[in-house]
């Protein structure tokens, strides 16, 4: 994923003036996220019927278990070099030069980073393939020698894709400090088909070899959609080490980098632990977190990029040191936009977790149960989906959270956060093995993530607070309450219409499966609308317009 104080005179603010940021502001912040919002909606789909297709063709086996380890070494080395730095220190750093007067640095600073990243991602790539082998064992070493041979072999496909996922990242950084959201909106849609494609094309001849060879192409794409998003730019080689902008850059991501590193060390553990956990329990996890991400993406994701430019402004300037009251004057605008931007998250996210918990079973059988994936696995997915969303709200309004430590040029704050939440997953991971003696579950890992999850967000909360006095009197919790009680009433209505339903499954798998999630999706979503307009959530008409803009870009596109 506090309470503001107050004014001179000890009012709160009024909640009417500070809803949403003013005028213009939020109708950008709108526009924006819908186009985010369009092509995360375009990602999450395929990356739906990517794994559709995966759980189709290899089930949840030994060599879809490998093939996790090969597809998340390139993602989290992206994530870890490239990825990180986008919101924390590019974007922010990259806006400041994006005045007419001054694109001749921008173009500069962007041509110098684009140069030092293609240098030494190809470097590194060259080392950890004659590494694969140990890379594999690190992240597998539960696993039999054959599932560790596919996995390096694999592993040696999807490397490479590291330089070119890289690159493709620089360059959303650049688009998005230029406002200009639309192709980097989907960059993941191009990759998943990449991986759908050649997963179809290849599948039966190569295996998930196919699937590998589906990651590098798709970082191949993501650069050639961008490219002419540039348009206006001269981006060429250089290396220009005296540019002043690579020292805050650096300065900014220092620290991030340095709790990545913890966190992908993390990632690896829990991978590592995954593979003591039984056959396919890597599977079971990826598959689970296919639909977390969905809202994540679709939601936290795009509305935290959408304010981070407007956050990134409206933090510039002398703080004042006299008194709390002036902080609360001078932090007014930068707390409203970030209240108007987690009030949106929450009054999407809370009935979307809601909805996946009452109707995990049927969404999983629906999605993924076809062809090698076995009714034991929709169980299996559906008991990790449910100890995931646990702490699907709080990692939601993290996102929004932590962008605005960014926007503020903190990148240390939520690196500090997020290593002290790692040594809490660890301990919440292995608990129940050391103080019951019992083999670890993929549950645990699950239930573990959650945890961790609610605490990142619970503390970036509480230092919001004491930094900048919170976001009491911004409606937030009020926001929570209504939502919360409608999502309530429109699970349990969902959980009967879905009970009522079940009879349908007499006329096939997926269609009746189909009839049960649509049919009680349906009535969940007409439910929590009808109750949010009589509970008079203001919000409500901020998605209204937000999901008109999207149906238009759409019809667009």
């Amino acid at each position: 994923m506090p309470s503001a104080i107050s004014e001179p005179d000890l009012i709160p603010p009024d909640p009417a003036a500070v809803t949403q940021p003013a005028g213009s502001a939020a109708l950008h912040v709108a526009r924006a996220a819908s186009v985010i919002a369009l092509g995360n909606v375009t990602s999450r789909v395929l990356g739906l019927a990517r794994e559709t297709v995966k759980s189709h063709l290899f089930g949840a086996t030994w060599r879809v278990d490998a093939f996790q380890v090969a597809a998340v070494v390139p993602t989290q080395l992206y994530e870890l070099l490239i990825g990180g730095m986008i919101s924390s220190a590019l974007v922010p750093v990259f806006s400041e030069y994006t005045a007419p007067e001054r694109r001749q640095e921008l173009e500069r600073l962007a041509g110098t980073l684009i140069t030092l990243a293609a240098i030494t991602l190809a470097a590194l790539v060259l080392v950890s393939e004659g590494l694969a082998p140990l890379i594999a064992w690190l992240l597998g070493s539960g696993f039999d020698a054959q599932t560790l041979d596919l996995a390096a072999g694999l592993l040696r496909i999807t490397l490479p894709s590291v330089v070119f996922l890289s690159l493709s990242g620089l360059l959303t950084g650049l688009l998005y400090a230029l406002k200009r959201f639309t192709l980097p909106a989907f960059t993941s849609a191009v990759f998943n088909v990449s991986v759908v494609a050649a997963a179809l094309l290849l599948g039966e001849r190569l295996g998930v070899a196919s699937m590998a060879l589906g990651i590098l192409a798709g970082g191949m794409v993501q650069i050639a959609l961008q490219a002419p998003g540039l348009a206006g730019l001269r981006l060429r080689p250089a290396l220009d080490f005296s540019h002043p902008a690579l020292r805050r850059i650096a300065r900014l991501y220092v620290p991030v980098a340095a709790s990545l590193v913890i966190s992908q060390a993390a990632i690896y553990v829990s991978y590592n632990l995954a593979s003591h956990a039984g056959a396919g329990s890597l599977a079971w996890m990826n598959y689970a977190t296919t639909l977390i991400q969905f809202p994540l993406g679709l939601v936290a994701t795009a509305i935290s990029v959408a304010i981070l430019p407007t956050l990134s402004r409206q933090s510039q300037g002398d703080q004042p040191s006299a008194s709390t009251s002036d902080l609360a004057i001078f932090y007014r605008p930068f707390l409203s936009t970030l209240a108007h931007g987690l009030k949106l998250v929450l009054i999407l996210i809370i009935p979307a977790t809601v909805g996946l918990f009452v109707l995990a079973h049927p969404i999983i059988a629906l999605v993924f149960e076809h062809g090698a994936f076995t009714p034991e696995d929709t169980a299996a997915t559906a008991q990790v989906l449910r100890f995931y969303l646990f702490g699907l709200a709080f990692a939601a309004i993290d996102q929004p959270l932590v962008f605005a430590f960014y926007a503020r040029r903190d990148t240390l704050t939520p690196a500090l956060v997020g290593l002290v939440c790692i040594g809490i997953y660890l301990g919440a991971a292995l608990a129940p093995t050391l103080w019951h003696s019992r083999p670890l579950r993929v549950s645990d890992l699950a239930l573990a993530n959650s945890i961790q999850w609610i605490s990142h967000a619970l503390i970036m909360l509480w230092l919001l607070r004491r930094r900048l006095g919170g976001l009491g009197g911004y409606g937030v919790r009020a926001l929570i309450v209504k939502a919360i009680s409608a999502a309530a009433v429109m699970g349990a209505a969902a959980a009967l219409i879905a009970w009522a339903l079940a009879p349908a499954m007499s006329v096939g798998h997926t269609a009746g499966n189909l009839i049960v999630v649509g049919g009680a999706g349906l009535v969940a979503v007409l439910i929590y609308g009808v109750l949010m307009v009589v509970l008079k959530v203001q919000e409500l008409d901020v998605v209204y317009q937000l999901v008109k803009s999207f149906v238009k870009r759409g019809a667009d596109v």
